[in-house]
């Protein structure tokens, strides 16, 4: 199973919800992970949909950024008000850091207390925690999942838990730290789709073609980028499309024509087809920039469509 991360900004939510109409039978083979970081009605209206198709997700109490960070009785407030109350195809997720290994009583009295009907506990390790802490989470809680962020703990540490729990994660996307240093590149990503389960894992998670790190800011940029995955060789890449005309912030939707055609052109020659594609195709089509989130909005669903149709 896929668990696409994705911290719970307005297009990335978008894309959770249009992917739910587009792929109604194929969504037994994800279950998204949501760092919310906004209350919004994007979010309520994303949650209730989820469940409307019965979607399986992970919804994140502590967030680590974003401005529901420690509100933890209003995230819980979102859920109760956006989830029908019959509905317990979900889990409540909780990122493991080095705060949380210091008040582990407290998150497990605080999930206990809860008066809402789910299916489990994903806790999401994001730091490495003792073995008697560890124990004590599986023994007080119902913990479904053990989302393992293999970067930041050691290669052992996933062998402390059950093999029926395990989802690894990693960040595969390579950041640079402009748009325009994208020009004429591809990334490799990963594998992780097709050997996750004989490396003993249940599922496996990623940072799709965003990346773990978190941005707010939301600055014209001199270039304009479009991140598309692709399989090579059965393993997961990400082809770069940038404008060229990158000298100022001016003309955006001059510099998303000069990408969406390179992108339009490459696909062709490589006769690749997603949803996602084909609307890249109708804009180019129409002339038309829909906006930088849009843009965001389609990479995403480009790169959960990829991995649903290949596993």
């Amino acid at each position: 199973m896929y668990f696409p991360y994705l911290r719970g900004k307005q297009f990335e939510l978008i894309a959770l919800r249009e992917l739910c109409t587009l792929f109604p039978d194929d969504l037994d083979k994800i279950s998204p992970v949501i760092e919310p970081v906004k209350s919004s009605s994007t979010l309520s209206t994303t949650l209730g949909e989820l469940a409307n198709r019965n979607a399986n997700f992970n919804i994140i109490i502590n967030p680590r950024v974003g401005d529901l960070k420690n509100q933890y009785d209003e995230i819980i407030e979102i859920i109760s008000s956006s989830v029908p109350n019959d509905y317990t195809n979900y889990q409540l997720a909780v990122i493991i850091h080095p705060k949380t290994e210091r008040n582990i009583q407290s998150v497990i009295d605080f999930l206990n207390g809860l008066e809402l009907d789910y299916n489990g506990i994903t806790l999401i390790h994001k730091t490495e925690i003792s073995n008697q802490n560890i124990e004590l989470l599986h023994n007080e809680l119902n913990v479904t999942y053990n989302l393992i962020y293999f970067s930041k703990t050691s290669r052992r540490y996933y062998r402390e838990f059950e093999p029926a729990t395990l989802v690894s994660l990693d960040d595969y996307f390579e950041e640079l730290s402009r748009n325009a240093d994208y020009l004429n590149q591809e990334s490799d990503f990963s594998n992780e789709y097709r050997f996750y389960q004989q490396d003993g894992f249940v599922g496996f998670s990623d940072f799709l073609t965003i990346g773990d790190n978190y941005s707010e800011s939301g600055f014209l940029p001199r270039a304009v980028a479009i991140h598309l995955s692709y399989l090579d060789n059965d393993r997961i890449k990400v082809k770069h499309f940038v404008s060229d005309s990158n000298e100022d912030v001016s003309d955006i939707g001059g510099k998303f024509s000069e990408a969406i055609n390179k992108l339009v052109i490459w696909c062709d020659q490589n006769n690749l087809n997603t949803s996602a594609i084909n609307v890249f195709r109708d804009l180019q089509q129409r002339g038309h920039f829909p906006g930088l989130g849009t843009l965001k909005k389609l990479s995403i669903m480009n790169h959960i469509e990829l991995v649903i149709n290949n596993i």
